[in-house]
């Protein structure tokens, strides 16, 4: 199902613990660096902010102050107490699906961040309690928000088309900087049980969807993963290679690193049989009788944040719109399913880091 063409709904905001209004209702849980994408998505969609929830009492504060809602340590007692029409999870990744879980269990509708959980057993149980919880009408929402970008979703709408013709394989980099400071900032990314990976699991897997999303599902995923610039402050994988063969017959290369001396722009090509296109922020589209095609990564009047663009908002919008549907949400636990069985092909083939990994602890904390 194609993401629809997103409107603009005019800001507004109002607080207060209270049984659910006539319109939706949202709260957060989690309230780290990627929290306040969601909530200045919802401010902008003028949706109310129920709650705030985060282990940490002055993190959910300081969100919960900005917003106008009450704040919680405990996401059950959000639940609870004000009774959301959709949970927005932005937790660390190992908090993840006992959150979701409960999400769901409360009859709430679930919008989750990337990955839906840090291992395919996780992500399928996940993936059942959605299921389950779709039969009472309840949706549930992934954020891979760059299937949104207009470049991506040309090139998708190119490949499935046919109008590339047979699209022989593809190619992606993403070659980023994130230094020690980084990870010290939020302890959690660097460690397995909480993060349940490095470069693929944080930064490359939007990607890595991407390429699952564009060619199809992968049959398999090779590849490695190690560690070579910050092996002495983390324990995940700064740097990874993979190769996927996907269902309808090309293959795929993703390189990843955390160790780029700056954060280059996220390259995909795609070699087909009419043309080859290239994303490098804007979209160019090389046809083999001269043609050109430029499609551009930010549309006029859209202005997001630098780092991320307008895509947070605009499938936040979405998935609000079609909350009346009775189809499931267009990305959803299957599809992070799909990413996190590729990923861990990758782990499970990687010798280097099998002696990193941790026993399984409870997240310390519980924000982004």
């Amino acid at each position: 199902m194609p993401p629809p063409e997103p409107s603009s709904i005019p800001p507004a905001n109002s607080p207060a613990v209270s049984p659910r209004p006539h319109g939706p209702t949202a709260a957060i849980i989690g309230c780290g660096d990627i929290s306040s994408v969601h909530a200045d998505a919802l401010d902008q969609l003028g949706i109310r902010v129920a709650g705030v929830c985060d282990l940490d009492a002055d993190r959910a504060q300081a969100l919960a102050e900005r917003l106008g809602a009450p704040a919680f340590t405990d996401h059950r007692e959000l639940l609870a107490r004000t009774q959301p029409g959709v949970v927005h999870v932005c937790t660390p990744h190992a908090e993840h699906v006992p959150v979701a879980l409960d999400v769901l269990a409360a009859g709430v509708h679930l919008l989750l961040e990337k990955p839906v959980a840090d291992s395919p057993a996780q992500a399928r149980t996940l993936c059942e309690a959605a299921d389950s919880a779709a039969q009472e009408g309840i949706r549930s929402g992934v954020v891979y928000q760059n299937r949104y970008n207009p470049p991506n979703q040309r090139l998708h709408e190119l490949i499935t088309s046919g109008a590339l013709g047979q699209v022989h394989g593809a190619r992606a980099a993403v070659t980023w900087h994130r230094t020690a400071e980084y990870y010290a900032a939020r302890p959690w990314r660097g460690s397995w049980a909480a993060a349940g990976g490095g470069v693929l699991m944080n930064q490359a897997i939007h990607t890595l969807d991407l390429l699952l999303w564009m060619l199809g599902p992968a049959i398999t995923a090779r590849g490695q993963a190690a560690t070579h610039a910050l092996a002495e402050v983390i324990e995940v994988e700064d740097t990874a290679e993979v190769l996927i063969r996907h269902e309808g017959g090309a293959t795929s290369t993703l390189y990843a690193t955390n160790a780029y001396p700056t954060n280059a722009p996220v390259s995909i090509q795609v070699h087909a049989e009419h043309a080859t296109a290239t994303v490098a922020g804007d979209l160019v589209v090389t046809w083999n009788d001269g043609r050109v095609e430029t499609v551009s990564a930010q549309p006029p009047g859209r202005v997001g944040r630098a780092y991320w663009g307008d895509s947070h908002r605009l499938l936040i919008e979405d998935f609000y719109t079609r909350m009346d549907e009775p189809d499931p949400f267009w990305i959803g636990p299957r599809d992070g399913l799909a990413t996190i069985a590729a990923i861990h092909q990758v782990y499970d083939a990687s010798a280097a880091l099998r002696g990193r990994v941790a026993p399984r602890r409870p997240a310390a904390e519980a924000s982004r």
